[in-house]
């Protein structure tokens, strides 16, 4: 069996905070982070898995768990100012956090719903920018992804509202790149189905046949995910800036829906 390649050390020094982080996409970008050097400061809204997951991570002098709702205006300062606090900068920010509790026609949709959606998966992410911006970024620089979805590139059916809320997502990721730039870098990832515990009902008990849609045959993982956020807040991305990158197996290349 061929040994794994060790990965670079590129973002030794670097601080990253990353929402939703107790499972699924977020978990697997603050192991990928770590890996790389970093030290991650972790939140999500229940505090005991966030908390097993951080201690899962195995590194706990570069791994900071800070319990919160995204949706909370004084929870994100409190997440953005612990980092900093603990690890001295804030490097690299990750907003991953999103629900959707909404399904089926929007016409027919819960607006209570469809709010939440938006203030979760739109409004807080903003809203962690401008702490991360106040805290260190705005004087200091750094990189910034907000994690997507294919649902923000195509229409999306039964989940429209979820779709529409990553569409505005990706239009956020543009604006705050003119604006933050050239000290901040902002890009997203679009992500098509990955097997996480959130995506479960798009996939479970169907897996073959839905994954038989894609060009590369499979599902997606969190470690898909956290390879190219990886690369895009690195120096490698150094002129990378305002850009959503599909993270698809090829889905939307086929014209599929």
């Amino acid at each position: 069996m061929t040994e794994a390649t060790p990965l670079p050390q590129d973002l030794a020094g670097r601080s990253a905070l990353i929402t939703g982080a107790s499972r699924g996409i977020g978990y697997g970008v603050a192991r990928h982070l770590l890996d790389r050097g970093a030290t991650v400061t972790v939140t999500a809204r229940k505090a005991a898995e966030l908390d097993e997951a951080a201690g899962s991570l195995g590194a706990p002098d570069r791994v900071l768990a800070v319990a919160g709702n995204a949706g909370d205006a004084d929870a994100r300062r409190a997440a953005v100012d612990a980092a900093v606090e603990r690890f001295g900068s804030l490097d690299v920010l990750v907003n991953n956090t999103g629900v959707n509790p909404q399904y089926g026609p929007l016409v027919q949709a819960d607006l209570g719903a469809v709010s939440k959606i938006f203030e979760v998966n739109v409004v807080a992410a903003l809203g962690f920018v401008q702490e991360a911006h106040r805290a260190w970024m705005g004087e200091h620089g750094g990189a910034v992804v907000n994690v997507s979805s294919v649902g923000g590139l195509r229409s999306s059916g039964v989940i429209g509202a979820y779709g529409a809320s990553k569409a505005a997502l990706i239009r956020l990721t543009e604006e705050l790149a003119w604006e933050l730039g050239p000290s901040i870098r902002v890009n997203a990832v679009a992500p098509a189905v990955v097997k996480t515990r959130m995506a479960e009902a798009l996939w479970s008990g169907q897996e073959d046949e839905v994954a038989a849609r894609y060009p590369m045959g499979r599902l997606g993982t969190p470690e898909d995910v956290a390879a190219l956020i990886g690369f895009l807040v690195s120096d490698a991305a150094s002129w990378i800036t305002g850009e959503t990158v599909r993270v698809d197996g090829g889905l939307l290349a086929t014209g599929s829906t």
